[in-house]
């Protein structure tokens, strides 16, 4: 949807400027682009909250099949001077929830502009802006998940058993 909208032309007029027509299309309303950042915002905000929550299981030590508290520790000791992933889970929680707070439909909202000439505007733009912005939350959330992932393998020493998660846990250890 949104290529198809990228390529096409939403508002008035377009001058060919092979030959100099200028050429009405009738084609004003540009909603589709919200609709389209409306749903993909829907679809991150769950992602980040899927994530976020098994966030909760993974520190959880009533929850997490036995990993410590907060996953505090390393392979074989446990220790009380860390805190492990504890400050990790609290903004996994805040950043999800921030993501929620901007998931209300765009393309839903209009507003009358332009002395009524523009009687249904799209609120492309601000639907968009707010996808960026959910995604930026939903990446923070997803990275947080994966180092605590990587934690509990470590600490679990069975990391080995997922090839992409000790491939991905190279890069950062």
């Amino acid at each position: 949807m949104v290529e198809i909208e990228a390529n096409s032309s939403n508002d008035n007029p377009i001058f060919d400027p092979a030959t100099g027509v200028v050429l009405m299309g009738g084609n004003f309303y540009g909603g589709h682009i919200a609709f389209a950042m409306d749903g993909l915002k829907a679809a991150l905000a769950s992602v980040a909250d899927m994530c976020d929550r098994q966030m909760m299981l993974l520190v959880n030590p009533h929850l997490s099949r036995g990993l410590p508290g907060d996953l505090v520790g390393t392979a074989g000791k446990e220790t009380i001077l860390h805190y492990g992933f504890k400050a990790m889970s609290i903004s996994s929680s805040a950043l999800a929830g921030g993501g929620f707070e901007r998931d209300n439909a765009r393309g839903i909202v209009s507003r009358s502009t332009e002395s009524h000439n523009q009687d249904k505007v799209s609120m492309g733009t601000i639907a968009a802006r707010d996808a960026q912005r959910i995604c930026t939350l939903t990446e923070r959330v997803l990275s947080i998940h994966l180092l605590a992932a990587a934690q509990a393998c470590d600490i679990r020493e069975n990391v080995k058993v997922r090839p992409l998660l000790a491939k991905a846990q190279e890069k950062f250890a």
